[in-house]
């Protein structure tokens, strides 16, 4: 028991243990539901390392009573996979539950062994849990992701840090022989990132270094013991996270070389090309966008050519592509907007399609006025006519809100050209 980590010490068993996703698992949450029924379907996963995948996976096995298979993606291939499915058929009986088999970093599965899967998920021999920290959309198969719920974890908030640094104090084996005083937190929170596990391996760095059982944790303390020790809180390859996000973080801040730098340590690394490649499809969606639309054409192109050329002249059309997004101008609108969109259709819900925009394929549908109403942009000057194109409960929100740059201000001049004082 002494010689496991601290956070391996620490995981929970049941879920009234758990900290964190309560949108998932909370009292009447959409996952905890379905768990107390004793009926699961599967399901993928996707949040960040460190808030609670495997565990909750455990504890949903424990909770069923099901026999539980694991197997790790990185380790594991296609006979592996079929070899689980042959035990749990011989483990699955009339009437019980269907054995569950947990993939860990699922989205580093083949095509071929993701295939291996598909038979035995549809069927029903084993119900599958996959746990991923990438977008299954882009990582896994059409065909696997369409019998698969997907479920979105979220990094654990300042409150369930902090409880959780509380419980470990108090409860563990080893910490409750001490005594530990948390005087300053904010260091140890701000590394972790939200990462429960890169927080307990924080402070067991800590409390190890003291040579006292009376141990004060400061944040200045923190800080130096981390300096000392870099590594030693970036246990299963955390820091992938961390220098993806330095290098986005450099590109949005229109700095070619700390964007370039993070690029080549992720080169060094051995990081996944593709995977850098995405991410500069998104920045140059989320952070040029329409500052720049040239942006995403050439991230999109460098994703196509990379497969095309592939590694090590990759990296220089990687490189490339870096420097041009860290070099261009910088907007958030499109981004910007479509999340207020998406707030607004929460908040008011499903409004009715106003008449004029409503197709009439049918003669019923015209009959009662669809589409009637409408005027066909072409036919007017200058290809616009002013009419309304939201619902009338919303006609005077304003989602998209054009930025001060070269591009952008085109735009907005044509919108206000057309529209008047609406933009």
């Amino acid at each position: 028991m002494m010689s496991q980590p601290l956070a391996e010490r620490l995981r929970p068993k049941t879920l009234d243990d758990y900290i964190g996703q309560k949108h998932l698992v909370g009292q009447g949450a959409v996952l905890r539901k379905m768990i107390d029924a004793g009926r699961i379907p599967s399901f993928i996963l996707w949040g960040p390392p460190g808030v609670g995948k495997t565990t909750l996976a455990q504890i949903i096995a424990n909770k069923l009573d099901a026999p539980f298979y694991t197997l790790s993606a990185i380790s594991s291939g296609v006979k592996d996979v079929r070899d689980v499915i042959e035990k749990a058929k011989s483990n699955r009986f009339f009437n019980t539950v269907s054995p569950i088999l947990f993939i860990d970093e699922i989205h580093r599965f083949s095509k071929s062994q993701q295939d291996s899967l598909l038979n035995a998920v549809e069927t029903g021999v084993v119900t599958l849990i996959g746990a991923t920290t990438e977008n299954p959309s882009f990582e896994v198969i059409r065909p696997l992701l369409s019998r698969c719920q997907v479920y979105v974890l979220k990094s654990l908030d300042k409150n369930d840090l902090l409880t959780l640094l509380h419980n470990a104090i108090a409860e563990d084996v080893v910490l409750k022989e001490k005594n530990i005083k948390l005087t300053e937190t904010d260091a140890m929170l701000r590394y972790s990132g939200g990462d429960a596990r890169k927080l307990l391996n924080i402070l067991e760095l800590v409390v190890a270094a003291e040579e006292s059982d009376d141990i004060e944790i400061l944040d200045a303390k923190v800080v130096e013991r981390l300096q000392e020790n870099p590594a030693a809180y970036d246990k299963g390859g955390e820091m992938h996270y961390d220098i993806i996000s330095a290098f986005i973080k450099s590109i949005r801040g229109s700095d070619p070389d700390g964007a370039i730098y993070w690029l080549a340590r992720m080169v060094a690394g051995g990081e996944d090309p593709e995977f850098i490649a995405r991410r500069l499809v998104i920045s140059a969606s989320e952070d040029i966008g329409l500052a720049n639309p040239n942006a995403l054409l050439l991230a999109n192109a460098c994703f196509d050519a990379l497969k095309k050329i592939g590694w090590p002249e990759g990296r220089i059309i990687l490189a490339e592509t870096t420097v041009y997004l860290a070099c261009s101008p910088k907007s958030n609108s499109a981004y910007m907007a479509i999340n207020d969109a998406l707030e607004l259709v929460n908040r008011t819900g499903n409004l009715p399609v106003p008449l004029h925009l409503r197709n009439a394929p049918t003669k019923l549908m015209a009959e009662l006025d669809y589409g009637k109403e409408y005027k066909y942009a072409h036919d007017y000057e200058n290809h616009f006519v002013k009419q309304e194109y939201l619902p009338k409960e919303i006609l005077n929100e304003r989602l998209w809100k054009g930025q001060e740059n070269p591009a952008e201000h085109k735009l907005i001049e044509q919108m206000r050209h057309l529209w008047g004082d609406r933009f």
